[in-house]
């Protein structure tokens, strides 16, 4: 893999510069759709949901690799990476998420998926040939004490039983599995030789697929929300919350490596839990408190390991 793939070449400060805005972008768009797929929940199942908001992003990357010059046609091969990248990213990680956003709040959910980097770094290990280091294990184990502190956290608080709770946490974890499975593939030689555009267009395309196939087996026919506050969302999450801020994550990792860009998964959480707090009323106690500062410390810890760790051959 290339050094502009692994991230392990010095970035000059133009580079930072040009970094730091899509950098931000899917940073704070990340931090807002947690809150935004709450409130799609309700009349339309999560299936179709799912199923709506990558239809319409599938449109909005296809015109955009169109107009931006990028190509459209895939081989057989580049298909069959984009399907499983899309399924993977588009279909099942989105699918667990909002199963997980009806039982716990979406700042959990959020910080849930800051454990991203966990799976990231062992499927990176054995599908990349990237090291791991003991400063890696140290602050992923820190990362997840704080992550059962706010768990419990949760469970003692919610009105909801223990096991709904816990099932919830489970979805969001499964949700996290498929997330990294999906980074991993567009972070590899392959999928590197692939446009952007293209790939998150194609991507979207196979999700969108398997994502309608999948909500006619799971809910039945199409159900359709006659609020507009429902289609607004989505056509947020759709256009700011997909299209657009995968597009600027990918070019992140491709400028700087899925290590570093990574880091969006360490500053989504509180940003998402200060949106929680202030729209669903979460409230805050001193093991929630302890719980996310762990967390977060735990991963910065973590994230920065990676960084030394062996790149890939």
């Amino acid at each position: 893999m290339s050094e502009a793939l692994t991230g392990t070449r010095p970035l000059g400060a133009s580079q930072r510069a040009r970094v730091a805005v899509p950098f931000m972008i899917c940073t704070l768009v990340w931090s807002s759709t947690w809150l935004v797929i709450r409130y799609q929940l309700g009349i339309v199942p999560p299936s179709w949901s799912v199923a709506y908001r990558f239809i319409i992003a599938c449109a909005a990357m296809m015109i955009y690799a169109r107009f931006s010059g990028a190509r459209l046609k895939l081989t057989a091969r580049e298909h069959a990476l984009a399907a499983v990248y899309g399924i993977a990213q588009y279909c099942l990680n989105y699918y667990f998420v909002y199963l997980g956003e009806r039982t716990v709040t979406s700042g959990l959910v959020a910080v849930a998926f800051a454990l991203l980097v966990v799976p990231n770094a062992l499927f990176a290990w054995i599908f990349l040939k990237q090291g791991l280091s003991r400063a890696f294990l140290l602050g992923s184990g820190v990362a997840m004490i704080g992550l059962l502190l706010l768990f419990s956290h949760e469970l003692a608080a919610a009105p909801a039983s223990r096991a709904t709770i816990l099932i919830g946490i489970g979805w969001s974890l499964a949700g996290v599995l498929f997330s990294s499975i999906a980074n991993v593939m567009q972070a590899s030689k392959p999928a590197g030789a692939i446009p952007v555009p293209t790939l998150i267009a194609w991507g979207m395309a196979w999700g969108s697929l398997f994502n309608c196939a999948g909500a006619l087996v799971l809910d039945g026919a199409p159900v359709f929300d006659p609020h507009p506050s429902y289609w607004l969302g989505t056509l947020y999450l759709a256009l700011i919350g997909s299209a657009l801020a995968f597009s600027c994550y990918f070019a992140v990792i491709r400028a700087i490596g899925p290590g570093r860009a990574a880091y969006s998964s360490v500053l989504s959480p509180v940003l998402a839990m200060l949106l929680s707090t202030v729209f669903e009323g979460y409230r805050w106690s001193a093991e929630a408190g302890v719980g996310c500062l762990l967390a977060i410390a735990g991963l910065v810890v973590a994230l920065q390991a990676r960084q030394a760790a062996r790149p890939a051959r």
